[in-house]
């Protein structure tokens, strides 16, 4: 048997939006972000405290999360989550050859919510592959920037990174991140996955 697993995929990110009150965490609204390429996550922790004691460390208490980031890399964001993530106001249309063209604007109206943001690891044991859901359970997304060019040869596939804030959540023990028992199938893992972030089936969390 191994000793571990590998991991071997990422997939399905899903955004929902965070609220907290007394203390109870909710999401809403949950919708998928895009086609997830990879993930990173990047995190900060305080300094551990040593205690000396005969010229050497005798005991330690460890640092503690205190923030980061995540780097998620999809195909490319639709227009229902982009305006989701980034709280885009409603968009304004032009009228072009009798065809209305919605038009969105990035500027003072935006007013980017925290969310919790889901996705799947899947990892390798035995030749036998699990999946892993797996929510941050308090984000915010930064306005991301534009990388583009043009078309050679052959089609070079370029793809989105959208950069969120890690901050831990509001409930008692100020989580930053869950992760639920690995499940057998990718269906099934979604399933826990949408339930983790309140999606009910057939929509969105209520």
């Amino acid at each position: 048997m191994a000793n571990g697993k590998v991991i071997t995929g990422f997939s399905k990110p899903y955004v929902a939006l965070y609220a907290a009150s007394g203390g109870v965490v909710t999401y809403s609204g949950g919708m998928p972000l895009a086609r997830g390429v990879s993930v990173e996550l990047s995190l900060e922790e305080g300094d551990d405290n040593n205690f000396y004691a005969d010229n050497v460390t005798a005991e330690t208490a460890p640092g503690i999360f205190t923030g980061g980031s995540a780097t998620l890399t999809v195909d490319g964001l639709k227009a229902a989550a982009r305006r989701f993530v980034f709280g885009m106001p409603e968009p304004t249309s032009i009228t072009v050859d009798g065809k209305q063209v919605e038009i969105d604007a990035f500027g003072d109206k935006m007013q980017i919510p925290y969310v919790g943001v889901g996705f799947l690891v899947r990892y390798m044991e035995d030749r036998i592959a699990t999946y892993a859901p797996m929510v941050l359970t308090k984000t915010r997304f930064s306005t991301p920037g534009l990388s583009a060019a043009t078309q050679e040869d052959s089609i070079d596939w370029q793809t989105e990174e959208l950069t969120a804030t890690l901050m831990r959540d509001d409930t008692e023990d100020h989580n930053w991140r869950k992760v639920a028992a690995d499940q057998a199938t990718e269906a099934d893992a979604e399933a826990v996955l949408k339930a983790m972030l309140g999606i009910t089936e057939g929509g969105a969390g209520a």
